[in-house]
């Protein structure tokens, strides 16, 4: 009935490529052809299993008979409203002491097997069934195998093609999947070539009816974590820890990090030399303006560290009156745009870097003659 070469190759071929297994797709085959075979000769309730040999190309079919007594089913009518017996099907079901007479050790909801004629053909109907069942089984199988691939890979870079763009949203090729990165997590201001190499990073792995639904993200600050990770040496070894993110994809972002090994200048370890380290991850984001700062304990010299590149003079911490972290930063007047940076974003960038809602005060520079008092 089957060509066991072809059959061979194909199930080597689902295995290598698409990752399913010869056991899930000889499964999905004999469910099927029990399913065409019920549909083309079986009777109402029957239960019919089919058996396939890969090696030699046997097959062979079964009817399995439940095993029920009268305290499980009724011949001819049930005993009261409360009776939850079902009603017994000479096809489906088989009596215990007629199956002990098959099988001495036969037990109640056991199953006895009966042979089924093997037919040679199954009519059009029936082949119809079986390729539909079998691709949905097939559908299925490579729908888990992506889930637990993709999903052991959330978290992490994932590279791809780009396929097409269509709504404001970007289709990548990652190979055995199409992985969506939506508008909203595309780096503003970026364009993309059909074919052009990407890299992107997988937040979100969603189980769909259609299949493995792949979120990737370019302005995820976890991107950005997961790049510096990748170039600096310190981070892979935990000698080097990144303890907050700020960032406003492609224009820039703020990074604070902490050096468990207190001889290890950590912002140094993330510039790397001559700026290498860091110029590499800016340049993946297209230019994107990384500042790399020391992260400390100490809330004043955080934030202070947070507003640069202006000069702070003094920090004030309090809360809000809804009792959030707040801070007064006090910077010279020819500093204050500096330090609120272009539509506000340096202070903003560091609101979130720090936790604390900042506000920038500027203070008069002093003249000499306030300095210091004259004589006469």
């Amino acid at each position: 009935m089957f060509d066991i070469k072809t059959m061979s190759l194909a199930l080597d071929e689902l295995e290598q490529e698409r990752g399913i297994s010869r056991d899930v797709v000889i499964k999905a085959l004999e469910e099927a052809l029990a399913a065409a075979y019920k549909k083309e000769y079986g009777e109402r309730g029957q239960i019919i299993r089919a058996e396939f040999n890969p090696e030699t190309g046997d097959l062979e079919f079964k009817q399995i008979k439940i095993v029920v007594d009268d305290s499980l089913v009724y011949k001819d009518e049930k005993d009261g409203d409360d009776d939850t017996r079902t009603k017994f099907n000479e096809e489906h079901h088989i009596m215990l002491n007629t199956a002990k007479l098959i099988k001495k050790d036969a037990r109640l909801d056991s199953e006895i097997e009966f042979p089924l004629e093997t037919k040679e053909e199954f009519g059009r109907i029936a082949s119809q069934t079986a390729k539909q069942v079998i691709m949905q089984k097939i559908r299925e199988a490579e729908r888990l195998s992506m889930l637990e691939e993709f999903g052991e890979r959330e978290g992490q870079i994932v590279t791809g093609h780009v396929q097409r763009f269509e709504r404001g949203n970007l289709y990548v090729d990652l190979g055995r999947v199409t992985a969506i990165i939506p508008y909203e997590e595309q780096i503003p201001g970026e364009r993309y070539r059909q074919g052009e190499r990407i890299r992107a990073y997988l937040y979100e792995v969603d189980e769909t009816s259609r299949g493995a639904f792949i979120k990737l993200s370019r302005a995820h600050p976890q991107f950005l974590v997961q790049l510096f990770t990748q170039e600096v040496p310190e981070l892979q070894s935990g000698e080097v820890e990144i303890k907050s993110v700020a960032r406003e994809a492609g224009s820039r972002s703020k990074i604070a990090v902490h050096a468990v090994n207190n001889n290890l200048d950590p912002v140094g370890a993330m510039v790397g030399g001559r700026g290498v380290r860091v110029s590499t991850v800016m340049s993946e984001l297209g230019g994107e303006k990384i500042d790399v700062i020391e992260w400390s304990d100490n809330p004043e010299y955080f934030i202070e560290d947070a507003i640069s590149p202006a000069e702070v003079l003094s920090v004030e911490i309090g809360e809000t009156e809804e009792g959030e972290p707040h801070a007064f930063v006090d910077v010279l007047e020819e500093q204050q745009s500096l330090a609120i940076g272009r539509g506000g974003q340096n202070v903003r960038l560091a609101a979130k870097l720090t936790g604390y809602k900042i506000d920038i005060r500027s203070v008069d520079t002093p003249t000499q003659q306030d300095e210091v008092p004259t004589e006469e």
